[in-house]
Formats: structure tokens, C-alpha cells, sequence
């Protein structure tokens, strides 16, 4: 889940009692814990004295930090990492859920006309943070055919079929009708090279083609090549790996008041809107191979580190998607990490079966 900051045999059992009292408390509440707090509600056996002298121990060794001399305390990013690796008690989604959540997300799959958003807020319902779904790169897919189709005088319908089966459809603005007989011939030209690239592979090709002053293209390559780079040009004209991140439930966390200050508020609504830090998190964690957990400074710069992300990766037709819970550093992490597994999971059987461009 990540990498811990701090090895378990530098505390001792009463410390790490007391850490384990005050991340949990802290969770649940969001406000500074003091030792009163710990001794009524979670039973920890000791004089008053003996618990500010352990929590002053533990903000030495910078796992909690008091916000004002009279105010409890509040565990640092650090103890937070420490807690997911080494302390906490992850609640398993039980089999009965598990199995229910399959079948509503393969309801989605099998009926809904944006399945990526309408399974974001079912996550973001059960998981209570910001859904993110990441499906498999445009970029990573390979094509298998690109062929155009006249719809009006000034348009076409570009049809990419790729080689895992999944179709997209492009309509394209054109200065004038084209002949079916040239298009049959732009189709014969380009038929081998799309066959068994990428996305950006191709687009790269006939954007390098069309600028190369040396190459003498006569019209009907002149005109596939221009077709082509329309054709496989990002959406919106943004890279592809942001317009495809779909993010379901923000209002969850525009509502918490961690971000009750402007400043926060603003830097959170960035974070949602741009995407790329994300993204980046996203990358990361499929680098990885595995389910992470990024706590607040370590997701760099995404809402001031202000934020954390549990994500998982899964499976789309044999290509890595990531889905994820983005929530404040105090979120219930031993709650939504099975959740995100079990969503991931859910999600690679229902996309595989029934995914975009398979209905």
C-alpha cells in the first residue's frame, strides 16, 4: 500500500495503543484529540498525565502535531502511513456486498449509455469520497481499422476499430464532399499503416508525414494523411488521459469542512477540474501493479496536499484502467480500501463482458 515511514519496533506497545486511539478518533470526528477524549471513549488505561507525556512522545517523533498549545492533538501524514501499513484493521466487504456490487455494476455495464459515470457514483455512494475511473488509454490501444463514412457534403463519420474489439465513432468537418471511389482509395492507403499501432502511434505518423517539407505527397495521400490526423486527434483538443478520467461525487468534498477556508476550497476545485496531478497518481499506481494508498503530502502538489487517493487497478478487455476514492487525509481508509478493490474488481468483469463499444 506504501512505503512506511516508520519501522513498528520503535514504539512500544503503550504508544502504539494510544496512536492507534488517536488516528481512529481523529477519523471519525476530523477535530484535534486530547487526552480526556482518550481515556472516556476509547478506554485507554492510564492516568492523564501518563497519556500527554506518550502523546507528547509521539509529536517528538513527528506522528502528531498540535494545532494550539491548549488544542489535542492531530496525526501528521506520517502516523496516517503508519496506521494503513502497520496498524490498521481493514473491514472486509463481505461476500454477500461483494456479490451484490458485481451484479449492479454489471447492470450498468449491460444498460447504462455512460456505464465509466454511472459506476463512479455508485462507488461514490458506497465509499463515501470523489469517484475517479481512469479506463485503459486510448493511446495503449491498438487500431485494426479506420474507415470513413459520408454522412453530408461537409462531414464524415470517422469509424476506429481497434483490435480488441471496441469501435469509436468520430464526425468530422470537411471543406467538400469526397467521391466514394477516393475514399475506397484512402481506405487501401491506409489500411497498412493503422494495422497494429496505437492511437498516438498513428496520429504521431501522419502529423510527422504532413510536416516533413521533404516528402513530395501527391493529393490522395496528401488528403488520407490529413483525414487520418483528424481522425485520431484527442477530443476537445486536450490529451487524452485527462478528458477520459471520469470523477463522480465531488460535492462530497466540497461540503467537509477541511475545505471551509478559500484557499483550500479553491485549491480543491483545481485539483478536480485540471485533472493532471491525478492522473499522475493514477500512473503511478499502475506503474506499481497494485492497490495504493497516497496520504495527503505524498500526492504532491493536489490540492495543496490536502487530499488522499486509495486506487486500484483493473482490467478492460485485457488494457489497465484505474478506479479510485479521492477524500480528505482523514478519511476512513480501512472502510474504502476493500471498497476500491471489490470496485475494481467488479468493474473488470463488467467491462469485459459487456464494455463501451460491446453493447
Amino acid at each position: 500500500m506504501g512505503e512506511t515511514l516508520l519501522a513498528m519496533p520503535e514504539l512500544s506497545p503503550r504508544a502504539r495503543k494510544i496512536l492507534f486511539a488517536v488516528v481512529n478518533e481523529y477519523i471519525e470526528t476530523g477535530v484535534p484529540v486530547g487526552s480526556r477524549t482518550l481515556s472516556k471513549a476509547h478506554g485507554v488505561e492510564l492516568s492523564a498525565a501518563s497519556i500527554r507525556s506518550v502523546l507528547a512522545d509521539l509529536d517528538d517523533a513527528g506522528l502528531l502535531s498540535q494545532p494550539h498549545t491548549s488544542a489535542g492533538r492531530v496525526p501528521t501524514d506520517r502516523a496516517i502511513r503508519l496506521f494503513i501499513d502497520t496498524l490498521m484493521q481493514v473491514k472486509a466487504v463481505p461476500a454477500g456486498e461483494r456479490a451484490q456490487l458485481d451484479a449492479r455494476v454489471a447492470a450498468i455495464f449491460a444498460q447504462s449509455d455512460d456505464p465509466r459515470r454511472d459506476s463512479g457514483r455508485l462507488l461514490s455512494e458506497l465509499a463515501g469520497g470523489a469517484a475517479v475511473i481512469a479506463p485503459p488509454r486510448v493511446k495503449t490501444r491498438t487500431l485494426g481499422q479506420l474507415r470513413f463514412i459520408p454522412t453530408r457534403r461537409d462531414q464524415l463519420l470517422a469509424v476506429l476499430v481497434f483490435q480488441d474489439g471496441t469501435v469509436e465513432n468520430r464526425f468530422l468537418a470537411i471543406d467538400s464532399a469526397i467521391a466514394e471511389s477516393e475514399l475506397q482509395r484512402v481506405h487501401n492507403l491506409l489500411a497498412d499503416v493503422v494495422e497494429g499501432r496505437t492511437l498516438g502511434e498513428v496520429r504521431e505518423l501522419f502529423v510527422r508525414r504532413l510536416a516533413d517539407e521533404r516528402s513530395e505527397l501527391d493529393a490522395l495521400r496528401k488528403r488520407a494523411f490529413e483525414l487520418g490526423e483528424k481522425a485520431t486527434a484527442p477530443i476537445g483538443g486536450k490529451p487524452d488521459k485527462t478528458t477520459e478520467v471520469v470523477i463522480e461525487g465531488q460535492a462530497r468534498l466540497l461540503d467537509l469542512a477541511e475545505y471551509g477556508e478559500p484557499t483550500r476550497l479553491k485549491r480543491l476545485v483545481l485539483a478536480l477540474e485540471e485533472r493532471e496531478e491525478i492522473v499522475h497518481l493514477l500512473d503511478k499506481m499502475l506503474e506499481a501493479g497494485a492497490a495504493t494508498v497516497f496520504i495527503g503530502s505524498e500526492t504532491g502538489d493536489l490540492a495543496g496536499g490536502q487530499l488522499s487517493l486509495v486506487a486500484a487497478p483493473y482490467s478492460e478487455n485485457g488494457q489497465p484502467g484505474a478506479v479510485g476514492v479521492l477524500g480528505p487525509t482523514r478519511m476512513d481508509y480501512a472502510k474504502v480500501v476493500p471498497i476500491v478493490g471489490a470496485a475494481a474488481a467488479a468493474l473488470t468483469g463488467a467491462s469485459s463482458n459487456n464494455g463501451p463499444g460491446r453493447r
